[in-house]
């Protein structure tokens, strides 16, 4: 589905990725991980092409959605609104149809009561939520996330394993970061750790049987 090849990234002098080379399957979740500086954000972003590769190829040539970190809602447009505002841009002749959409996935997660509500009026958990529902209206084939549990507490992260699991289940592949083990072992099919800008471990959960004390030997 994603390939990977041979791809370098440079900050400055600085080398974030080097010849990096991945094949990421249909269906799959696959974890990012390993310690900070290590790369895991920046694949993402070229993913995204929100970076520029010094050199190798990205090859994708469906829809990918992108959650921020920070989840970089609109703090001057309600729930809605933010979930809409991008498709309204590409297809305007659908106007109707990105809210029912919107007001649909906020139903799913359980956001229905906020759709007039505005970022700042909501929880880290709720923000989450709302970040999840507009990355998923341009209906992407794979779903980039950056830290998704960043600064949420363990019910709350309980709480995202959950919805990206059902996430899966409407046939979105994802590629999620995160320095948090517990919680990328917990959802990924797959991990791939990064340190020093090259991959230092690449396996399949299922045929390890501590994936976290695995994983920690290469930190």
């Amino acid at each position: 589905m994603l390939s990977i090849n041979n791809i370098y990234k440079k900050y400055g002098t600085s080398l974030v990725l080097n010849n990096i080379n991945l094949n990421i399957e249909t269906n799959s979740i696959v974890g990012i991980a390993g310690p900070s500086g290590g790369g895991k954000s920046t694949l993402l972003r070229c993913i995204q092409k929100l970076e520029e590769l010094d050199s190798g190829e990205i090859i994708f040539t469906g829809k990918s959605g992108f959650m921020f970190q920070d989840f970089q809602l609109f703090p001057h447009m309600t729930i809605l609104k933010n979930l809409v505002y991008a498709p309204n841009i590409h297809d305007r002749k659908s106007l109707a149809n990105h809210n029912n959409n919107a007001i649909r996935l906020l139903q799913n997660l359980g956001m229905a009561d906020k759709v007039e509500c505005f970022p700042h009026q909501l929880s880290g958990g709720q923000k989450q939520r709302v970040a999840l529902a507009r990355s998923l209206m341009m209906q992407p084939e794979i779903l980039l996330c950056d830290e998704p549990t960043s600064g949420l507490d363990v019910a709350t992260i309980i709480d995202v394993v959950s919805l990206l699991i059902s996430i899966r289940d409407m046939k979105v592949t994802m590629v999620i970061a995160s320095h948090d083990l517990d919680f990328i072992t917990k959802i990924a099919d797959r991990v791939i750790l990064l340190k020093n800008a090259t991959v230092a471990a690449d396996v399949r959960l299922q045929d390890l049987e501590n994936p976290i004390q695995y994983l920690k030997a290469f930190y």
